[in-house]
């Protein structure tokens, strides 16, 4: 087949398709390990935790193959401008979720000290709720791309600003517990970064919900991402 030769549409298809399944799987495997390591934490689960840490090597693995399908597919079919959105927004997606993957495995990195350590009250549901609702972000984000809903994408992208606001919440909390007793100032900068890790999941939620839209208009968004004021913002990447 050379360059200029159009696609088979029928293979082309079935191609694309088990691409995007790929990235759904990937997706629910992310989700889950997103919500598994807050409730591994909450819990100070420690084998959990350990099970969380090791399940990484299935997203990253997933990753890469995404990422070779993918780029086969360009090599082989030559793909019209708009399939060519679609494959590389498939690829920027699953770029996404394996750093998402990542942050659930920074969590449940950090339960395993924290399992040792002093509990600060309230702070491990707060994050167990923000994962889980970074996790419908998520769900919701791939429903929107795979469906080039810019609606519902956009309403993703929007709920970004409440992820921020419950960081910014719960960092003014940790901060008055270390303030408050010395004893308490090991395990809440943990939680800090720990809840650093789920809100930056968010921003990637919302990045796939960019691609979304980018898919569905032809056009990334405009104006800037609603933001919450940043506070601890110079926390490590864990």
């Amino acid at each position: 087949m050379t360059p200029d030769t159009p696609h088979i549409s029928s293979a082309f298809d079935r191609e694309i398709d088990a691409l995007l399944a790929k990235l759904t799987l990937m997706s629910g495997l992310v989700e889950r390990a997103l919500v598994d390591s807050a409730v591994a934490l909450e819990a100070q689960d420690t084998d959990a935790a350990e099970r969380m840490i090791r399940a990484d090597k299935d997203i990253d693995a997933l990753d890469e193959q995404i990422n070779l399908d993918a780029a086969g597919l360009i090599a082989r079919r030559s793909p019209t401008a708009s399939d060519l959105r679609l494959i590389l927004a498939v690829m920027r997606t699953s770029s996404s979720l394996e750093r998402v993957g990542d942050l659930a495995k920074n969590v449940a990195k950090r339960t395993l000290p924290l399992a040792q350590s002093r509990q600060v009250e309230g702070a491990t549901s707060t994050i167990r709720r923000m994962a889980k609702m970074v996790a419908v972000m998520l769900e919701e984000a791939m429903r929107a791309l795979t469906r080039k809903d810019a609606v519902l994408a956009a309403d993703v992208r929007a709920r970004d600003l409440d992820i921020d606001t419950m960081y910014n919440t719960l960092f003014r909390s940790l901060l008055t517990h270390m303030l408050e007793n010395q004893s308490n100032i090991t395990p809440a900068m943990h939680l800090h970064f720990i809840a650093k890790n789920i809100e930056r999941a968010g921003d990637h939620a919302t990045g796939i919900a960019e691609q979304a839209i980018y898919l569905a208009t032809g056009e990334l968004p405009s104006d800037a991402r609603p933001k919450a004021e940043a506070l601890g913002s110079t926390a490590p990447k864990a």
